[in-house]
Protein backbone atom coordinates (compact mmCIF):
# COMPACT_ATOMS: atom_id res chain seq x y z
CA UNK A 1 0.00 0.00 0.00
CA UNK A 2 1.62 3.36 -1.00
CA UNK A 3 2.06 5.90 2.32
CA UNK A 4 2.64 9.36 1.75
CA UNK A 5 4.57 11.04 4.80
CA UNK A 6 2.86 14.57 6.47
CA UNK A 7 4.75 17.40 5.25
CA UNK A 8 3.30 20.39 5.47
CA UNK A 9 2.67 23.17 8.92
CA UNK A 10 -1.51 21.32 8.70
CA UNK A 11 -0.19 18.10 8.79
CA UNK A 12 1.49 19.38 11.97
CA UNK A 13 -1.27 21.22 13.53
CA UNK A 14 -4.13 18.00 12.73
CA UNK A 15 -0.86 15.54 14.12
CA UNK A 16 -1.15 17.83 17.64
CA UNK A 17 -4.76 17.47 17.35
CA UNK A 18 -5.47 14.05 17.14
CA UNK A 19 -2.61 13.08 19.44
CA UNK A 20 -4.70 15.20 22.02
CA UNK A 21 -7.20 12.86 21.72
CA UNK A 22 -5.25 9.59 21.65
CA UNK A 23 -3.61 10.55 24.54
CA UNK A 24 -6.79 10.69 26.54
CA UNK A 25 -6.39 13.73 27.30
CA UNK A 26 -9.38 15.83 26.91
CA UNK A 27 -12.85 14.63 25.95
CA UNK A 28 -13.43 13.15 22.11
CA UNK A 29 -14.32 16.06 20.11
CA UNK A 30 -15.21 16.26 16.24
CA UNK A 31 -11.86 16.37 14.07
CA UNK A 32 -10.44 17.04 10.75
CA UNK A 33 -8.87 15.06 8.86
CA UNK A 34 -5.76 13.11 11.27
CA UNK A 35 -2.26 12.89 9.87
CA UNK A 36 -1.37 10.98 6.95
CA UNK A 37 0.09 7.74 7.38
CA UNK A 38 4.14 7.55 7.44
CA UNK A 39 5.55 5.68 4.25
CA UNK A 40 6.04 1.48 4.13
CA UNK A 41 9.82 0.35 3.94
CA UNK A 42 8.83 0.34 0.22
CA UNK A 43 8.22 4.23 -0.05
CA UNK A 44 11.52 6.36 -0.89
CA UNK A 45 14.29 6.46 0.91
CA UNK A 46 14.69 9.85 2.43
CA UNK A 47 15.87 9.41 5.77
CA UNK A 48 15.00 11.74 9.32
CA UNK A 49 18.05 12.27 11.50
CA UNK A 50 18.10 10.31 14.48
CA UNK A 51 15.85 12.40 17.59
CA UNK A 52 19.20 12.01 20.33
CA UNK A 53 21.50 13.73 16.77
CA UNK A 54 23.65 10.66 17.23
CA UNK A 55 24.13 7.56 15.48
CA UNK A 56 21.39 5.44 15.86
CA UNK A 57 21.61 1.64 17.35
CA UNK A 58 22.88 -0.68 15.18
CA UNK A 59 19.52 -2.03 13.76
CA UNK A 60 19.27 -5.84 13.33
CA UNK A 61 17.69 -7.18 10.31
CA UNK A 62 13.85 -5.40 9.03
CA UNK A 63 11.34 -8.48 9.72
CA UNK A 64 8.51 -9.03 7.33
CA UNK A 65 4.65 -7.69 8.42
CA UNK A 66 3.27 -9.17 11.14
CA UNK A 67 0.38 -7.04 13.28
CA UNK A 68 1.84 -6.09 16.87
CA UNK A 69 0.15 -7.78 19.96
CA UNK A 70 1.61 -7.27 22.82
CA UNK A 71 4.13 -4.75 24.21
CA UNK A 72 6.72 -5.03 27.20
CA UNK A 73 8.42 -2.08 28.42
CA UNK A 74 10.38 -4.14 31.87
CA UNK A 75 11.61 -1.04 32.66
CA UNK A 76 8.56 1.51 33.41
CA UNK A 77 6.40 -2.16 34.47
CA UNK A 78 4.51 -2.33 31.28
CA UNK A 79 2.86 -5.57 29.62
CA UNK A 80 -0.20 -4.50 28.16
CA UNK A 81 -1.78 -5.93 24.61
CA UNK A 82 -1.87 -3.78 21.35
CA UNK A 83 -4.89 -3.09 19.65
CA UNK A 84 -5.05 -1.36 15.86
CA UNK A 85 -6.37 1.78 15.36
CA UNK A 86 -7.50 2.60 12.30
CA UNK A 87 -9.71 5.85 10.92
CA UNK A 88 -13.31 6.37 11.41
CA UNK A 89 -16.31 6.62 9.07
CA UNK A 90 -16.07 10.55 9.55
CA UNK A 91 -12.59 10.54 9.31
CA UNK A 92 -11.46 10.98 12.77
CA UNK A 93 -8.66 8.78 14.15
CA UNK A 94 -9.83 5.59 16.31
CA UNK A 95 -8.81 5.91 19.70
CA UNK A 96 -8.22 3.06 22.34
CA UNK A 97 -11.04 3.30 24.49
CA UNK A 98 -10.95 5.13 27.69
CA UNK A 99 -11.86 2.46 29.95
CA UNK A 100 -9.96 0.09 33.43
CA UNK A 101 -7.46 -1.43 31.71
CA UNK A 102 -7.18 0.18 28.44
CA UNK A 103 -4.31 -0.94 25.85
CA UNK A 104 -2.05 0.47 23.86
CA UNK A 105 -2.87 1.05 20.35
CA UNK A 106 -0.69 0.63 17.20
CA UNK A 107 -1.49 3.12 14.31
CA UNK A 108 -2.62 0.89 11.33
CA UNK A 109 -1.08 3.48 8.90
CA UNK A 110 2.72 3.13 10.02
CA UNK A 111 5.05 -0.01 9.47
CA UNK A 112 4.34 -2.85 11.57
CA UNK A 113 7.10 -3.33 14.46
CA UNK A 114 9.91 -4.52 13.03
CA UNK A 115 9.56 -3.61 9.51
CA UNK A 116 11.69 -0.75 7.87
CA UNK A 117 10.02 2.54 9.07
CA UNK A 118 8.80 4.01 12.04
CA UNK A 119 5.82 2.17 13.63
CA UNK A 120 3.73 4.31 15.80
CA UNK A 121 2.35 3.09 19.39
CA UNK A 122 -0.19 5.47 21.27
CA UNK A 123 -1.28 4.94 25.00
CA UNK A 124 -3.30 6.56 27.23
CA UNK A 125 -1.47 8.84 30.35
CA UNK A 126 -4.85 8.79 32.28
CA UNK A 127 -8.14 7.09 31.21
CA UNK A 128 -10.57 9.63 32.93
CA UNK A 129 -12.33 7.98 36.37
CA UNK A 130 -10.36 5.02 36.00
CA UNK A 131 -7.35 6.71 36.83
CA UNK A 132 -3.67 5.78 35.38
CA UNK A 133 -3.09 4.85 31.69
CA UNK A 134 -0.93 2.21 30.35
CA UNK A 135 1.94 5.03 29.25
CA UNK A 136 1.69 7.01 32.73
CA UNK A 137 5.22 6.15 33.60
CA UNK A 138 6.69 6.62 30.04
CA UNK A 139 8.45 9.88 30.36
CA UNK A 140 10.52 7.82 32.91
CA UNK A 141 12.18 6.05 30.47
CA UNK A 142 15.91 7.05 29.26
CA UNK A 143 18.24 6.24 26.26
CA UNK A 144 19.63 2.09 26.61
CA UNK A 145 16.33 0.56 27.99
CA UNK A 146 14.85 -2.11 26.08
CA UNK A 147 11.24 -3.08 24.92
CA UNK A 148 9.96 -5.91 23.07
CA UNK A 149 6.72 -6.21 20.99
CA UNK A 150 5.33 -9.75 20.41
CA UNK A 151 3.97 -10.54 17.04
CA UNK A 152 0.73 -12.16 15.63
CA UNK A 153 3.08 -14.51 14.00
CA UNK A 154 4.85 -15.36 17.29
CA UNK A 155 7.95 -13.37 16.85
CA UNK A 156 9.61 -11.02 19.24
CA UNK A 157 10.78 -7.95 17.97
CA UNK A 158 12.80 -6.19 20.73
CA UNK A 159 13.69 -2.54 20.74
CA UNK A 160 16.56 -0.04 22.24
CA UNK A 161 15.51 3.53 23.13
CA UNK A 162 17.56 5.92 21.66
CA UNK A 163 16.17 9.09 23.61
CA UNK A 164 13.05 9.96 25.52
CA UNK A 165 11.68 14.08 24.18
CA UNK A 166 8.74 15.86 26.12
CA UNK A 167 7.60 18.18 23.72
CA UNK A 168 4.57 20.87 23.34
CA UNK A 169 1.25 19.93 21.64
CA UNK A 170 2.00 23.40 19.10
CA UNK A 171 5.21 22.30 18.48
CA UNK A 172 4.71 18.52 17.70
CA UNK A 173 7.41 16.92 15.55
CA UNK A 174 5.07 15.34 12.86
CA UNK A 175 8.20 14.99 10.03
CA UNK A 176 10.57 13.55 13.02
CA UNK A 177 8.01 11.15 14.27
CA UNK A 178 6.23 9.73 10.96
CA UNK A 179 9.24 10.70 8.86
CA UNK A 180 10.67 7.88 6.75
CA UNK A 181 13.73 6.24 8.52
CA UNK A 182 15.83 3.67 6.84
CA UNK A 183 16.23 1.16 9.88
CA UNK A 184 12.97 -0.52 11.61
CA UNK A 185 12.27 2.18 14.60
CA UNK A 186 9.80 2.43 16.96
CA UNK A 187 7.77 5.52 18.28
CA UNK A 188 5.52 5.79 21.79
CA UNK A 189 3.78 8.34 22.08
CA UNK A 190 1.43 10.11 25.21
CA UNK A 191 0.12 13.15 26.87
CA UNK A 192 2.39 15.02 29.02
CA UNK A 193 3.01 18.12 31.46
CA UNK A 194 0.85 19.50 34.43
CA UNK A 195 -2.46 18.38 33.89
CA UNK A 196 -5.04 21.82 33.60
CA UNK A 197 -7.01 20.45 36.36
CA UNK A 198 -9.26 17.50 37.23
CA UNK A 199 -11.27 17.42 34.13
CA UNK A 200 -8.25 19.30 32.23
CA UNK A 201 -6.26 18.08 29.45
CA UNK A 202 -2.12 17.80 29.29
CA UNK A 203 0.00 20.31 27.09
CA UNK A 204 2.65 18.17 25.93
CA UNK A 205 3.40 14.79 24.56
CA UNK A 206 5.75 12.49 25.46
CA UNK A 207 7.85 10.64 22.93
CA UNK A 208 9.76 7.78 22.79
CA UNK A 209 12.17 6.96 20.35
CA UNK A 210 13.62 3.47 19.73
CA UNK A 211 15.31 1.36 17.78
CA UNK A 212 15.08 -2.26 16.85
CA UNK A 213 18.02 -4.31 18.14
CA UNK A 214 16.85 -8.12 17.50
CA UNK A 215 14.20 -9.99 15.93
CA UNK A 216 13.43 -14.32 17.22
Amino acid sequence: MHRRRPGTATAIALSSAALALICGCVPAAPAPEPPAPAPSSSGAATSVPPATGVAAPAAARAMARSLPERLRIPEIGVDTAVMSLGLLANGEVAVPPIAAHAPAGWYDGSPTPGQTGPSVILGHVTVGRYGDGVFKQLSRLRAGNRMSVTRKDGSVAAFVVESVRTVAKSEFPTQRVYGNVDHPALRLITCGGIRAGAAGGYPDNVIVYASLVAAS
